[in-house]
């Protein structure tokens, strides 16, 4: 927190030196602002702030529910490809090891899709913070690095797909929505072969209609903002009401003696100014900061972390042995 907001600190304390060292030198009481206006504004921006933040918390706490049911979905997929791909009506046969093999693509392709899923969500947008230069100075990347940042797309998912389907798959303008795409047409191909029949089939495409659903949730939070007229006035409602504070915490340590000019009491304004400024600010901008859940910095939603344990329950359902590790947590915070 010193880190985020010493730049922010350092302009309040100049802000409220300013009038302040002038009525303390000249003895300007034009200067003094009646505190009665000013708590009136900080009441509006009080609000305007708590209407920003409790949206930003929306957004938030939407994109972790719907990962949630990333989650949820993702296990019972896998349920239902280990249960429901059969040899019971096939005509012929296939052995064992083929059977396992399909379940094993299927799942993989899955997994494949929390990946693309994922690195979609990590693309930086012109309004998020992560190549913001407070994030820079505060060395966040540092602390918070994602895979998502740092690691090719292709280098993760060729252990899930063919190098064929990788290609065709990084060469579309959205991977993830192709890759349920192709798992369908696996799906309806082993309907065809009858290693499924009609009823598990269907179910198979409400739970592929769901994984889009979900998908398309967590694009709609991530390529459209919490509107910009919110976010902007908000700010400058914060500005006006941080420079204007100085001026009305003189009202405060003014003495009634309008002649005595040396009035040192006067000085007092400066701290309490920084401190009122400095909590009106920092909720400001900690609603800023909340409102874009998907860029990877310490408080949005650990979508690295949830797909990385997705993938471990998954190859355990497979009876997998070589499992990946959780993602551990960097600085305290899991990502």
């Amino acid at each position: 927190m010193f880190l985020w907001t010493i730049k922010d600190t350092i302009f309040f304390f100049i802000v409220s030196s300013i009038p302040v060292t002038l009525y303390f030198f000249t003895g300007w009481h034009w200067m003094v602002i009646p505190s009665l206006p000013i708590a009136l504004l900080g009441t509006a921006v009080a609000f305007n702030i708590g209407f920003k933040n409790s949206n930003a918390y929306d957004r938030g706490w939407e994109a972790r529910k719907i990962w949630g049911g990333i989650v949820n979905y993702s296990r019972t997929f896998t349920v239902m490809v280990s249960d429901y791909i059969s040899d019971l009506h096939l005509e012929g046969d296939i052995s064992d090891e083929g059977l396992k093999a399909i379940k094993k693509r299927l799942i993989y392709r899955h997994i494949a899709w929390l990946t693309a899923l994922r690195y979609q969500l990590r693309v930086p947008k012109e309004w998020e913070h992560y190549d913001h230069k407070d994030i820079n100075k505060m060395k966040v990347k540092k602390f918070f690095s994602v895979d998502e940042h740092d690691i090719p797309i292709d280098s993760v998912l060729k252990e899930f797909l063919s190098n064929e389907e990788m290609k065709d798959i990084l060469s579309r303008v959205n991977p993830a929505t192709n890759l349920i795409k192709n798992q369908s047409k696996d799906i309806s191909k082993l309907r065809k072969k009858g290693l499924l029949d009609d009823f598990r089939h269907m179910e198979f495409t409400r739970v592929l209609e769901e994984f889009y659903n979900l998908q398309g949730k967590s694009e709609r939070i991530k390529n459209y903002p919490l509107p910009r007229q919110y976010t902007s006035v908000s700010y400058y409602f914060v500005m006006l009401f941080t420079i204007l504070v100085p001026f009305a915490m003189l009202d405060a340590f003014e003495v009634d003696d309008v002649s005595q000019v040396y009035n040192w009491k006067v000085w007092f304004a400066i701290p309490f100014s920084m401190m009122v400024s400095w909590v009106f600010f920092t909720m400001e901008k900690i609603g800023d900061y909340s409102e874009n859940p998907f860029e990877g910095i310490g408080n949005d939603v650990p979508i690295t972390s949830l797909a990385r344990n997705i993938e471990i329950d998954l190859k355990d359902m497979l009876d997998e042995k070589d499992l990946p590790n959780p993602i551990k947590s960097q600085n305290g915070v899991v990502i």
